[in-house]
């Protein structure tokens, strides 16, 4: 206490702001007894050997789960700030560390941050010093790739909703997630100091969606502070230890990966089993290459090295892997000459939406080729095969879970490696059953999947072609339902079911086709619920649809790389748009030039850019009628034969400004 009088003394002045000071002097005495228990708890005070003697049952891996804008982030800070990881002065969104992210508000790569946290509480939990790994993770559909990965490296979440808001339908997506994976759920209610805050509307919706108790909620206000440290207490309490063992031989399960220029392919590791130490010899499972291991350390959240990572620990570790190409994400790595037990691998996400990237120069093709593969790494849900267009050259064909995420992708290429490439408009994935054993023998199957418009088969050897169907989940207020349905039911959508969660808000099922609504259905839906509605979807298989292949025709020839796949009942509209586009983009010719959408032999739109026309009769001045008309069909008849035997010159930019989204 003679801290706290000699700290009075010096405040005497300022009796007035006596509070403010007397919460200055209890934040001084609590880092002071911070510092005490850092001496006395079982792991060591230096946070190297705190992390290598800490023992199992002292850890906690956790994971952030929420929807989009419900203060995941926010909460992370305040976690980070109370463990002392960060200063109160570090900033918002500390975790958020890509420019994407900070410039679109959103969190679209999962972060990991070790935690070492000073438990006092209940007598029955230990108390003293314990590691906590948080991962904190995407809110948007798009990047559920993320989390699925982070969860693997989890035993416990903590899920996140809004006190104004109340459920979303991405909240209900994370939880269905966490719950298949087994891990214990801890739900927290944020943002309870909002005027319009309603906790127990929220209890209400948790209670109906996933019959949880209002005992084991949490109240918070993470943009305040208030209740953040009954979180990190209900961590400890709730969330068990991981079921490593340290004198198992060594397994580390990769589940994250980035580039580094300096040191190539920088992993993340949990370690499952065992130790390992820089020096190590490690044999990826995977590919059964071996590996020298030169670096390990902590993210904390910045990078703090260690001389070992033990059992139960999440760190990053660098090898002499060089190439992207070798890192699998799911792999289980062992040390060399050891066998053991694969760890369960992680589902591979089936990419959703396909475009093709170019370059924008064929002589940059080196460049975009390096500055992909490094961004893959990071981003391992894309998929990525060579492609080439007549049109726009040697380029990639690249798989995305969503619109948004082809986006970020594309932003990120052009932010981070200065990369300006073309991107195409985005389409799904079909698939075809060819009848006929001659057709089936030159597939070599009787079921054929395509992205690409160019690449849809021949009419007359299908038999039914399929399309990809998703279970959409809509969470909206009630006043809104029969605007929704109207969209959704003309997106080809079918009801599936209809839930009230409370006195004012619904939730609607439906299977839709993906290509309905992978462009502009997420904004549409903001659009008629004035922002108030949340969507997400679930793949659940293929339908058979009647799908038909639009042409487009310059005077009567096909170009392919203009054609497009879609419902036969959208035909005549997707072709007519198609043509008014080209309409403005090509440049006129000296003869008029026929733009034409079809559909097999039948043409479903049309419209005609007019011919250049020179003024030949501008030099008579007078004189017979009978020369001017001489000169004009003279003109007439070169147009007629110019158009007979002219080829239309399609400038690459008009390409680029259809294929572009």
């Amino acid at each position: 206490m003679g801290h706290v009088s000699f700290l009075c003394k010096l405040r005497s002045p300022y009796v007035n702001n006596a509070e403010k000071y007397l919460r200055k002097i209890r934040y001084i005495l609590s880092e002071l007894e911070l510092v005490r228990s850092l001496k006395t708890s079982p792991c060591l005070s230096t946070t190297e050997d705190a992390a290598k003697d800490c023992p199992v049952s002292r850890i906690r891996n956790f994971s952030i789960i929420a929807h989009v804008d419900h203060g995941k982030s926010t909460l992370a800070d305040r976690l980070l700030e109370i463990t002392g990881a960060i200063g109160h002065d570090s900033g918002n969104q500390v975790l958020d560390k890509l420019q994407v992210e900070k410039e679109r508000g959103i969190t679209v790569k999962a972060q990991t941050a070790s935690l070492n946290y000073h438990y006092v509480g209940d007598r029955k939990i230990p108390q003293g010093q314990y590691l906590l790994n948080l991962i904190d993770t995407p809110g948007h559909v798009d990047f559920s790739g993320e989390v699925s990965r982070s969860l693997l490296a989890c035993q416990g979440a903590l899920l996140i909703v809004d006190a104004n808001k109340g459920v979303q339908a991405q909240t209900a997506a994370n939880y269905r997630l966490a719950i298949t994976k087994g891990l214990t759920i801890i739900p927290v209610i944020n943002k309870i100091d909002l005027k319009n805050a309603d906790p127990e509307r929220v209890y209400g919706q948790l209670k109906t969606l996933f019959d949880i108790d209002k005992n084991s909620v949490l109240k918070v206000s993470a943009k305040h502070g208030d209740g953040v440290e009954d979180v990190l207490k209900a961590i400890v309490k709730r969330i068990p230890s991981p079921p490593a063992r340290l004198r198992e031989p060594f397994r580390g399960l990769l589940f994250d990966s980035w580039f580094d220029r300096h040191r190539g392919a920088v992993l993340l590791l949990y370690i499952h089993d065992g130790s390992l130490s820089v020096g190590d010899q490690i044999t990826s499972v995977n590919s059964g290459r071996s590996y020298e291991v030169k670096s390990l350390g902590m993210l904390r959240p910045q990078e703090e090295a260690h001389q070992t990572l033990s059992a139960g620990q999440v760190g990053y570790m660098t090898c002499n892997m060089r190439s992207p190409s070798e890192v699998c994400i799911g792999d289980t790595f062992h040390k060399k000459d050891e066998a053991v037990e694969q760890l369960p691998d992680l589902k591979k996400a089936t990419p959703l939406v396909f475009a093709g990237i170019y370059p924008n120069d064929q002589s940059q093709y080196l460049a975009l080729r390096s500055a992909l593969e490094k961004l893959v790494l990071n981003d391992s849900t894309v998929s990525m095969v060579p492609d080439s267009s007549p049109a726009l050259g040697q380029g990639w064909r690249l798989g995305f879970l969503g619109l948004l995420h082809m986006e970020v992708f594309g932003q990120r290429l052009e932010q981070e490696y200065g990369a300006e490439p073309v991107i195409t408009a985005p389409s799904v994935t079909y698939k075809a059953k060819i009848m006929g054993a001659k057709n089936i023998k030159k597939y070599g199957k009787d079921e054929i999947s395509f992205s690409n418009p160019t690449h849809f088969p021949d009419v007359q050897i299908i038999s039914e072609l399929y399309e990809p169907i998703v279970t959409a989940t809509i969470i909206t207020p009630d006043v809104y339902m029969g605007s929704i349905i109207s969209l959704c039911v003309d997106r080809r959508g079918v009801q599936i079911s209809s839930v009230n969660i409370d006195d004012e808000r619904v939730m609607l099922q439906f299977s839709m086709p993906l290509n309905e609504i992978i462009v502009d259905f997420h904004d549409l839906i903001k659009s008629v619920s004035s922002g108030y509605a949340s969507f997400d979807y679930e793949t659940s298989g293929y339908a058979p649809s009647k799908l038909v292949k639009v042409n487009i025709l310059l005077n009567g020839n096909i170009v392919e790389e203009l054609s497009t796949i879609c419902h036969v009942s959208k035909s005549a509209r997707v072709g007519y748009q198609l043509c008014t586009k080209l309409k403005d983009l090509i440049p006129r010719q000296l003869f008029q030039v026929a733009v034409q959408a079809s559909v097999g032999s039948k043409v479903v739109a049309r419209e005609n850019i007019k011919a250049l026309r020179k003024d030949v009769t501008a030099k008579c001045y007078g004189g017979d009628i009978s020369r001017k008309m001489k000169l004009l069909k003279r003109q007439a008849e070169g147009k007629k034969k110019m158009r007979m035997i002219g080829n239309i010159e399609v400038p690459k930019h008009t390409f680029i400004s259809v294929l572009k989204r």
